[in-house]
């Protein structure tokens, strides 16, 4: 089995002591996070070969965002260090009918003033099957739209699995552009992952009979969202999370993947949220890690993809720390928290 290449924007975390809120903070908690970090990291727990593609500054702060990846065994050796500043956002965290808040302040990072000479996309892929990135990348804008095309047309030309994380991000580009540059770079995706709102946000499919605020999800137009994102860009898989919101401390978690024009469900759990910042992320890299070590199991693959995330949020801060061991420990439903002695 060959390697799995992410590629994004690596940021400090600043959060409040437990559930402070901004103005009540005299400190902050820092810790390192991005999308596409975040999902290297749950692969490298699980024991996958992962290495993380961005570029950070050359300075002590961009060495301690590096060696927050290396310490759960991710490969850092392709980070290209350069440019002014490491991106930064800071996260209140949400408790009952209080949202959790994200600031961001990651203008001109080193990542987003990035040019697509500086990757060297054919070494950075020698030996890899899998690439994965976000809509996250691309919306930092500048170059990296054409970046992330250039990633994708070098990685098809090796025959390397695509995926894609569709994260749309309001207060980082409209709808109108996020569907302009996510509809160039989706023809040469293979699994594409989304949330109950990405592809309304991003392509306006959304589904039908479904209240997320008040925690009502409907299998069915779920389904016809699958079917019809399929149908746009050819997939061959589309992966789905479900959640419903019944606060901001307690969410129904599930997912659906859809393949050879079948979808599959995994369980509902109802999780106490200790921190929901990064479970899409941990569901992407389950996922990628149950169809890279399952995949002619779809059912295996989005129960594992469901149970590593419902673990990823019970934890604190954006890195799933979850063993592969432990997710399936939760799927076959050692789940009621019980001490391990």
């Amino acid at each position: 089995m060959g390697r799995v290449i992410t590629f994004g924007e690596i940021m400090m975390r600043l959060n409040p002591a437990g559930y402070l809120r901004f103005l009540q903070a005299d400190s902050f908690d820092v810790t390192y996070a991005g999308g596409e970090a975040n999902v290297a990291v749950s692969l490298a727990n699980y024991g996958n070969d992962a290495a993380f593609v961005s570029k950070v500054p050359e300075h002590e702060i961009g060495q301690a965002s590096v060696n927050a990846l290396r310490k759960f065994g991710v490969d850092t050796s392709l980070m290209l260090r350069g440019g002014p500043r490491l991106g930064i956002y800071f996260c209140e965290k949400g408790a009952s009918q209080r949202g959790s808040k994200v600031i961001y302040d990651r203008a001109n990072s080193s990542i987003a003033l990035a040019k697509p000479d500086e990757f060297d996309w054919d070494k950075i892929f020698d030996g890899a099957d899998w690439f994965h990135f976000t809509g996250i990348t691309p919306a930092l804008g500048g170059k990296l739209p054409d970046i992330c095309i250039d990633a994708c047309q070098a990685a098809k030309a090796k025959n390397i699995t695509i995926s894609c994380d569709l994260n749309y991000r309001g207060k980082l580009w409209t709808r109108k552009k996020a569907g302009e540059v996510m509809g160039r770079l989706m023809p040469f995706v293979d699994v594409c992952i989304a949330n109950e709102e990405d592809a309304k946000d991003v392509f306006g499919i959304a589904a039908e009979n479904t209240d997320i605020e008040g925690g009502k999800l409907d299998r069915d137009g779920y389904i016809s969202v699958a079917k019809q994102l399929t149908d746009r860009f050819n997939f061959k898989a589309v992966a789905i999370t479900l959640r419903g919101s019944i606060s901001a401390s307690d969410n129904n978690w599930s997912g659906m993947l859809y393949v050879n024009n079948q979808a599959h469900f995994a369980k509902n759990y109802l999780i106490r949220l200790v921190d929901r910042v990064g479970g899409g992320d941990s569901f992407g890299g389950g996922l990628i890690h149950a169809m890279r070590k399952w995949p002619d199991e779809p059912d295996k693959i989005i129960e594992f993809a469901v149970a590593a995330s419902c673990l990823k949020q019970a934890t604190e801060y954006d890195f799933n720390m979850a063993s592969e061991a432990e997710v399936l420990g939760l799927m076959g439903g050692s789940g009621s928290g019980r001490v391990q002695r």
